[in-house]
């Protein structure tokens, strides 16, 4: 996963959103063990301190479970992972809402352009 973080937002954050995408696209899945603090500091090339703050951001929100001297585990919990879709596709959906904005475009003119969009992609 070692990969450019950006400046604008602290890295374990960058961590956590990368972790919960993979999440969200199964990648990772319920119940499945996480990687050490240590195997994944080197896998993403940074200090341990910001794995283990992305593992405590990540248990905060639910999204995995510590099991003292076993490890870190995704959340088994189906709830918790549908909100954690949901909030990703919210996300996502709001940053395209707002740089159309930004752009000038209108609500239905961003409507009318997702829908040529998708017949573009059934051709």
């Amino acid at each position: 996963m070692t990969k450019d973080f950006q400046a604008s937002k602290p890295i374990y954050l960058q961590i956590v959103d990368h972790l919960s995408s993979q999440i969200v696209r199964g990648e990772l899945k319920a119940g499945q063990k996480l990687p050490s603090v240590r195997e994944m500091a080197v896998e993403s090339g940074v200090n341990p301190n910001t794995i283990q703050r992305t593992y405590s951001e990540m248990e905060r929100m639910g999204i995995v479970e510590t099991k003292r001297g076993q490890g870190t585990f995704v959340t088994e919990n189906e709830q918790v992972l549908q909100a954690l879709k949901i909030q990703l596709q919210t996300d996502i959906i709001g940053g395209f809402v707002k740089s159309m904005k930004e752009l000038g475009f209108s609500q239905e003119e961003m409507v009318q352009g997702l829908q040529q969009f998708f017949r573009r992609e059934q051709e």
